[in-house]
C-alpha cells in the first residue's frame, strides 16, 4: 500500500523511531518498561521504533518525560 504522504514523511517517522529507541536504550529501559511508564503496550513502543506507526504529540511528551530527555531530542 502506498503511503499518501510526501516521501520525506516516512523517512522522518523512521528517524523519530530511531531516536526513541536510542533514548530508551540510553535510559536502560526495555520496550516493556517504557510502555509501562507511559501507559502503552510494549507492542506499541515497538511499532513506533520500527516506524510502522507514529506516536502522537501526547505520546511524544510522555516518552520524553519518562526517558528524561527534551522533546526536541526525539524529533530532531
Amino acid at each position: 500500500m502506498h503511503d499518501p504522504h510526501p516521501d520525506w514523511v516516512p523517512r522522518r517517522r523512521q528517524q523519530i523511531g530511531l531516536q526513541i529507541r536510542e533514548a530508551r536504550r540510553t535510559a536502560g529501559l526495555s520496550q516493556l518498561a517504557l510502555g509501562e511508564r507511559i501507559g502503552r503496550d510494549h507492542k506499541t513502543v515497538s511499532r513506533w521504533e520500527n516506524a510502522l506507526t507514529a506516536p502522537d504529540l501526547t505520546d511524544l511528551l510522555l516518552i520524553a518525560d519518562a526517558l528524561g530527555v527534551p522533546l526536541s531530542d526525539l524529533v530532531r
